[in-house]
């Protein structure tokens, strides 16, 4: 699709912000406004559209993919949307490790659970671990612990975790990137220990490289919308 508009704005609107093509304001994929909750999205979002050239690029929208995920499908069914989240607990990366004879373990071990044990102080929470595949729940109090968290988060932030956990594999490193002083980066790595020790092995192919790192950058950019979204 071409370029169809010029100028680029950003106004209030209801009890946000909206963008603005050429005086008009953008709407959601299912067509409702697109509010944004704070003016520092709103210019990130505007800043999207700037960026387009002749062409647009649908890569290019990131925010403005979050943020309509947040008003169409979030803001309609929160419990929804909360407990696919939760989900992520039961089989979360961190929980998982390898066999303790194993070189693999060490390496999980002093990466994983000093990020693991304080998750579990600062959420109240106990976390079973797993050495193998065999899976063993969570218990109720922990799934009941992080569903009273999760439902005091906004809908744009429920947008931007769920990019969180389905980029890392887990609930509770999603939750630990979601905070605004959060080391993103450790915590990319974190997630990807498993693949980086494989490639350790191994090597990794050109193709292999590439996803990982447009994978680092959509975790980024997730942990970045949640910080724009909920900014003063």
């Amino acid at each position: 699709m071409k370029r169809f508009y010029k100028q680029v704005s950003t106004e209030p609107a209801g009890e946000g912000w909206q963008v603005h093509l050429d005086g008009r304001g953008v709407k959601t994929v299912k067509g409702s406004p697109q509010i944004a909750p704070s003016k520092a999205l709103a210019e990130a979002l505007a800043h999207e559209w700037s960026q387009q050239g002749e062409e647009i690029d649908p890569a290019g929208f990131v925010f403005r993919d979050m943020t309509d995920y947040a008003l169409d499908i979030v803001a309609a069914d929160r419990p929804a949307l909360i407990t696919k989240l939760l989900a992520y607990i039961e089989t979360d990366t961190l929980c998982y490790r390898a066999d303790p004879d194993e070189p693999l373990h060490a390496r999980q071990q002093e990466v994983w659970e000093p990020l693991l044990s304080g998750f579990e102080q600062r959420e109240g929470v106990t976390l079973v671990r797993v050495s193998g595949i065999v899976h063993r729940p969570q218990d109720q109090a922990t799934h009941d612990r992080l569903r009273r968290n999760l439902e005091q988060r906004s809908d744009f932030a429920l947008a931007g975790l769920e990019n969180l956990a389905s980029l890392s594999a887990s609930l509770s490193i999603a939750l630990m990137a979601s905070e605004p002083e959060a080391d993103v980066a450790a915590l990319w790595d974190a997630a990807s220990l498993e693949e980086d020790w494989q490639a350790e092995l191994w090597g990794r192919d050109e193709e292999a490289q590439e996803r990982r790192d447009h994978r680092r950058g959509e975790f980024v950019k997730a942990h970045r919308f949640i910080a724009l979204a909920e900014k003063a």
